[in-house]
């Protein structure tokens, strides 16, 4: 359930960001070039204005398979004189949701330099010095290695409206005094992340943009233009699971950059030929299959080329297939199944979000007994239950 306040979700972020200024000495903004990280660097630099804290530490982990307008979006950030560029363009191991057969791409290779699909720029940090090739590993070990014994604050552009997980995350409990939108990266460092637009809906992002003038990044205009739905915008390494679909569109918008892409990402000229909205679970059921189970159970053993990931599905199945108590519910759960496999899912991303959304987590206490089966029918009656 949202509380509304008085103060609107602006003002919110800026006050937000003003007391963890006042908290820390250290205050960097993480930056991906879209539209959600260009709010948070915006709001962070008003708010370094104010209190006479310039330059502004700006941070983009450069994934190299980035579209040309994301590169150039994070360029024209780097070099303003009101901030610090910590631009690191260093090898490190991705996930490749673009093929079924080979689990990851790696970015930066050296032995692959004159296939990068960018050049590396003057200004960006290029060694890795940080124990870890793994991207979600790298925010908190270059902390650890380059701010060492500084109490620092990683500001990150997250919104809950994108996943319940992250509503869960972000609001279930106190992270630093009394914020809940915050992750700890090492309370002995005194290292912590930071969401200040949490609450913002991709409608109040666009707002603030329009008023303020903001510079944004233009594959989002390409992409209205194109048709793409907009919880499907998203700006990422173009083999990432929630970016590859508009993988299919790289050609027409960046011609150059798919050139590079093409040859260095496997999987992705397969995807290339399929439409936009392909690459998602089928609104209908195909008829060769009695239900949406029977359609999710023979994916798995005929598209999931690697054993322990059909393992693992097998497992997820097992381990939730109690809560399946109708055909709503085993509906949405096996779809969810099919769309896992077919963006090649597999840190489970997808199935993570579906246990924690409400609904779900509703049919959970029904099944356990922690509400009784009159309060569910209840619930479903006066409409305070979204269906599954």
């Amino acid at each position: 359930m949202k509380i509304y306040k008085a103060q609107n979700v602006f003002n919110a972020a800026i006050d937000r960001i003003r007391y963890l200024f006042e908290e820390f000495p250290e205050v960097i903004v993480g930056l991906s070039g879209g539209k959600d990280s260009t709010v948070t660097f915006n709001l962070a630099l008003m708010v370094a204005r104010e209190k006479n804290r310039l330059p502004l530490k700006v941070m983009f982990l450069d994934q190299e398979a980035e579209w040309e307008g994301t590169i150039d979006t994070v360029r024209e950030v780097m070099y303003k004189k009101e901030v610090e560029p910590l631009w690191f363009q260093i090898p490190m191991t991705m996930t490749n949701n673009a093929s079924s057969f080979n689990r990851y791409n790696y970015c930066w290779n050296p032995e692959d330099e004159k296939d990068w699909i960018h050049p590396r720029d003057p200004i960006a940090q290029t060694e890795n010095r940080y124990k870890t090739n793994r991207f979600h590993d790298l925010f908190g070990a270059i902390l650890k290695v380059d701010f060492a014994g500084k109490k620092v604050c990683y500001l990150a552009g997250v919104r809950t409206e994108e996943t319940p997980k992250r509503l869960m995350a972000l609001t279930g409990k106190c992270t630093y005094k009394h914020i809940s939108y915050a992750k700890e990266l090492s309370k002995k460092e005194e290292h912590y992340t930071f969401y200040p637009i949490y609450d913002w809906s991709h409608s109040d992002v666009w707002k603030a943009i329009g008023e303020n003038n903001w510079n944004y990044n233009r594959i989002y205009d390409e992409m209205y233009k194109k048709g793409v739905p907009i919880q499907d915008m998203r700006i990422s390494n173009l083999h990432h699971e929630t970016a590859v679909q508009v993988l299919i569109l790289v050609q027409e918008i960046e011609p150059k950059t798919w050139e590079k892409v093409s040859k260095r990402i496997d999987g992705a000229n397969t995807i290339k030929h399929l439409k936009l909205g392909a690459i998602s679970c089928p609104r209908d059921l195909p008829p060769m299959f009695e239900s949406w189970k029977d359609y999710g159970t023979y994916l798995i053993g005929a598209m999931v080329q690697e054993e322990k990931n059909r393992q693992r599905l097998l497992k997820v199945i097992e381990r939730w297939k109690a809560y399946m108590i109708n055909e709503a519910t085993e509906r949405s759960f096996f779809r969810t199944i099919i769309s896992t496999i077919l963006t090649s899912d597999w840190d489970l991303t997808k199935i993570t979000n579906f246990v924690v959304r409400q609904e779900f987590q509703t049919v959970k206490n029904l099944v356990n007994g922690t509400i009784t089966a009159d309060n569910y029918e209840t619930n479903k009656k006066n409409n305070r239950l979204v269906q599954i």
